[in-house]
Order: structure tokens, then C-alpha cells, then sequence
């Protein structure tokens, strides 16, 4: 059998198809889209900072458009979604709790997430921590914190959070919920009662090999070395995996113009011949997260996309080169430039602060037609009226002015 020789381009789209990200959606968002999507990304990295609408929730419009940001947290409160270390912080679906199980039983594993030490040292306030939600039910860090500023004692704000954080990642609690984004933690055996480890734990091995085909799956088509990042797994042996997937029909290695020998999962395998004959189109405009799948793993979005981007919001303002939370746009297919954005709340504007396009990039109407369009839609899902725009290309000045409002009819 022939391997498929596929254009750059048609590997591009299929990655996206898997990522829910090649076209628009067809219709209005369902709460039910919320995990669905997630599902399909495996995961959904969480992050806190909100100068535009927080990262998760920021990849979901990227993938469903206009939805309202509770759907979200009422999926985590719906025990539909679990919280974990997989990518980083991340929503999960529930059921993958047994993929993840493996790693809470060994949390000195774990790295900077968990501290033995810490732990070992506080044991007896710990052991009063968890007896205090048995008997009084969910808590947030923020519900000890002492009124009297710096007072000593357990009940401190600091110590408290190291607390939950450790028993977090050791698997004794779980987040139940967020309210005003702070996460609400309960005794995993109440979260999980019919969960037992003696039945139902998994081995790390076979649960790290779910994880890698579920990589697979949700990038779509891949090169093995991708593979590992997406759940931060050490590098396993994947000749033999790759070789076993290619003889139960779970991937099949293709050829990439450019990048040579990548593998497609077998769920774009109905896709392959529009692939193949390069009629697989990407049709719109998207504004991305920082931490949205499609470029979390930097070196992945270079080789396939031929995008160079870091995060520069840790970075001494004086460093920065882009600005402090950049945002990769998306079109057709292609990832044509970055903005740095805010959202200014109490007067319902967004501002661009500055937008770059790629040097390759050459924008024509339909790109500053799509941008528009994305830019508008962005707007509005976080309720802004207007939009203003500082440093932007002059094309792109040319046709859009200073600013546009959000008439009621993009609504």
C-alpha cells in the first residue's frame, strides 16, 4: 500500500480539523459543545489571567463562538469535568480520572507541584484540614484566611493554600467547582465514592499509553516526538507503539511536503482523500489563546505552521517584543500574526494594543475581511461596545480607521 503524499497545507488542516478549529461552526453553541469540545482536545489548559477573558474559556469560543462563559463552570459543577496536572493545570473530562489516578498516588513525582517536605512538616494541620471538610463540607484557600493581617497559625491565607495545593496533587482532594475563578475543593472520596483503587486503578504504563493515543487522536496527524508533550509524559519508546497502532488501523504514516514522514490518526482518515487531493479548506478567522492546543508545544507550531511565538507576559516589559498576553489569529488555515489585546470592562471596550502580521504574510481583502470579522465577534463574547486600535499595520489602518462599535445586529 502507497503511502498518501499530502501538501503542507492539507496536514495543516487536518490538524485543525481534529482541533475543532477548520471552520466556523454551523450553529449556535449547546452546553452539551462545552465538553464535547474538550473531549476532543483531550484537555483544556487552565490559566488565571484575565486582561481579555481567561485562556479556557477563550479556546472554547475559538472552537464554538458566542457561548456563555457559565457553561464552563457549570460542567465542572456537574461533575462532568475533573481538574488535574496533565498538560499543565487542566480541565479533563471526569472519566479520565483513571488515567490520571497514577499520578496522584505518587506525587513526589510530580516536581514543583508538590513538596514532601512541606507536607511532612505541616502533617498535623494537615490532617485537621481534611477533617475540617469532612465535617463542614467544601472550602476555598480564601475561606481561612486570617482576618488579622499577618498572624501566625494555620488559619494563615499562605500556608493554607500550600495545603490544598498538596493535597490536590496527592490525589486527597478535588475541585468541585470555581466561583470567581477560585477553586472550591471536597475530599476526593466524597467526589469519587464508588472509586477504588484496589478495582479500578490502571497501570501507569497502560494508562500512559491512552494518554499517547489520545495525543494522537486529538492532534490528528503528528510526528512521534509531539506526542509525549501533550500530556507531559517522559519520552516513551514509540517505534513499537507506532508500529502496533499502524497494524490495528489506529495511525497510518503519511508523507509531508516539507516535513517528510508525519502519522494520521485514524479518526481523519474520512478526510484523507479531500488531503490528498489538497480540497480540504480552512474557511475562517479565529483568535486564539496563549495556551490553546494549537500552539502550547512552540516547536510543533514552528514545524508545522512556521510560527514563532513565546509568551512574554513573565517577561520585564522592556524585553517584550509583541506585548504582555499575545494572542496568535488564525485564517484560513494559516496562523498570520499576533495581537496584544485588553479588555477594558468598566467602559465595555476592547483594545488592540498592538497587532503584527507575518512577514510572509501578504494581506489582501479577504484576510482583512476575516481579522475584521474574527476581531468583531471577539468583542462581543466578552461584551465590549466598541473596539480601539493602536499600533496596527497600515493596510489593515487603512481599511479599519481607529476603532469600530459593536452594532446590535453582530450580536
Amino acid at each position: 500500500m502507497s503511502v498518501p503524499q499530502l501538501t503542507l497545507r492539507a496536514a495543516r488542516n487536518l490538524h485543525l480539523a481534529a482541533q475543532g478549529l477548520l471552520q466556523k461552526p454551523r450553529r449556535h453553541p449547546r452546553p452539551a459543545d462545552v465538553v464535547a469540545a474538550i473531549s476532543r482536545m483531550s484537555l483544556l489548559q487552565i490559566d488565571t489571567i484575565n486582561i481579555v477573558a481567561r485562556s479556557p474559556y477563550l479556546v472554547l469560543f475559538s472552537r464554538l463562538g458566542n457561548f456563555p462563559s457559565t457553561w464552563l463552570d457549570d460542567a465542572l459543577v456537574r461533575g462532568e469535568l475533573m481538574e488535574y496536572w496533565a498538560h499543565e493545570a487542566c480541565f479533563l473530562p471526569r472519566e479520565d480520572f483513571s488515567l490520571v489516578r497514577h499520578r496522584m498516588l505518587n506525587p513526589e513525582s510530580m516536581g514543583w507541584k508538590y513538596r514532601p517536605e512541606w507536607m511532612a512538616e505541616h502533617a498535623e494541620e494537615i490532617e485537621n484540614l481534611l477533617a475540617h471538610i469532612e465535617n463542614n463540607g467544601p472550602v476555598r484557600s480564601a475561606d481561612f484566611e486570617h482576618p488579622r493581617k499577618g498572624a501566625g497559625g494555620w488559619w494563615e491565607w499562605k500556608p493554607h493554600k500550600k495545603h490544598l495545593e498538596g493535597l490536590f496533587t496527592a490525589g486527597k482532594v478535588m475541585v468541585i467547582e470555581r466561583r470567581n475563578f477560585q477553586r472550591v475543593y471536597d475530599l476526593t472520596s466524597r467526589v469519587m465514592p464508588h472509586w477504588n483503587d484496589d478495582l479500578h486503578l490502571i497501570h501507569q504504563q497502560d494508562a500512559e499509553q491512552t494518554m499517547l493515543e489520545n495525543s494522537a487522536r486529538s492532534l490528528g496527524i503528528f510526528r512521534p516526538e509531539w506526542l509525549a508533550d501533550y500530556y507531559r509524559l517522559r519520552k516513551a519508546p514509540l517505534k513499537p507503539l507506532l508500529s502496533q497502532w499502524q497494524e490495528n488501523g489506529i495511525a497510518i504514516p503519511v508523507d509531508v511536503e516539507g516535513i517528510g514522514e508525519m502519522w494520521l490518526h485514524r479518526e481523519q482518515h474520512p478526510l484523507l482523500a479531500k488531503a490528498e487531493q489538497n480540497t480540504l479548506r480552512a474557511t475562517h478567522s479565529a483568535v486564539l489563546s496563549p495556551f490553546d492546543p494549537l500552539v502550547w508545544d512552540r516547536k510543533r507550531a514552528e514545524e508545522l505552521f512556521n510560527f514563532t511565538y513565546r509568551l512574554e507576559c513573565y517577561t520585564p516589559a522592556e524585553k517584550r517584543k509583541y506585548g504582555y498576553f499575545v494572542l496568535p489569529l488564525l485564517h484560513q488555515g494559516v496562523l498570520v500574526g499576533r495581537m496584544d489585546a485588553k479588555m477594558h470592562r468598566k467602559t465595555d471596550e476592547l483594545e488592540i494594543i498592538s497587532l503584527y502580521l507575518e512577514d510572509d504574510v501578504k494581506p489582501g481583502q479577504s484576510l482583512i475581511n476575516g481579522l475584521h470579522t474574527a476581531l468583531t465577534d471577539f468583542a462581543n463574547w466578552q461584551g465590549a461596545k466598541q473596539i480601539h486600535l493602536g499600533n496596527i499595520p497600515a493596510v489593515l489602518a487603512s481599511s479599519w480607521g481607529e476603532g469600530w462599535e459593536i452594532r446590535p445586529e453582530s450580536e
